[in-house]
């Protein structure tokens, strides 16, 4: 057996699907991970908010060595935030964030949800900055159609309406 070998039983499981697949907004970075990310979560962090300009960021982290750009790589560019020991890169044409450094994790790369054009194998069941979770952040109440509005729904005030007889004349 060669020295660098490892019985069938010991090794680790490899990806076996196809990678997945993303791009910006405009098309001019694409890239991909392998199948399946490492995890997925919401972020609700402020530095997060405000480079999405979102209510919260759903990011799938994925190993560094898993992850591929594709097409575009001049086109992508990059903001370090040396207090937070963080960096944010985007596309340089139509601004989409792409990619979310942590100093503290070097080997992972943290890519938006939203740029996959499929799965990705990980369902975000993780909050990170739920203690900077906006009041105004939707969380769940039941919408209700908007009449006369075909697709938009709204929260209904949850105010008693006032029976007020008196005063009407």
């Amino acid at each position: 057996m060669p020295e660098n070998s490892e019985p069938a039983a010991k090794r680790k499981a490899v990806a076996t699907a196809k990678p997945v697949a993303g791009r910006c907004l405009c098309g001019a970075v694409q890239f991909e991970i392998d199948y399946p990310a490492r995890w997925a979560w919401h972020d609700h962090s402020g530095a997060s908010r405000q480079a999405h300009g979102a209510a919260y960021a759903t990011y799938v982290g994925s190993w560094r060595k898993r992850f591929r750009v594709t097409k575009g790589m001049a086109e992508i560019t990059r903001f370090e935030d040396k207090a937070a020991k963080t960096a944010r890169s985007f596309c340089a044409r139509c601004g989409t964030p792409l990619i979310y450094e942590r100093a503290r994790s070097p080997h992972m790369v943290n890519i938006p949800r939203a740029l996959f054009l499929s799965r990705t194998g990980r369902q975000p069941l993780y909050h990170i900055g739920i203690e900077e979770k906006q009041e105004w952040t939707w969380s769940g109440e039941p919408l209700v159609p908007l009449k006369g509005f075909p697709g938009v729904v709204w929260q209904r005030s949850k105010k008693n309406r006032r029976v007020d007889n008196e005063g009407l004349f």
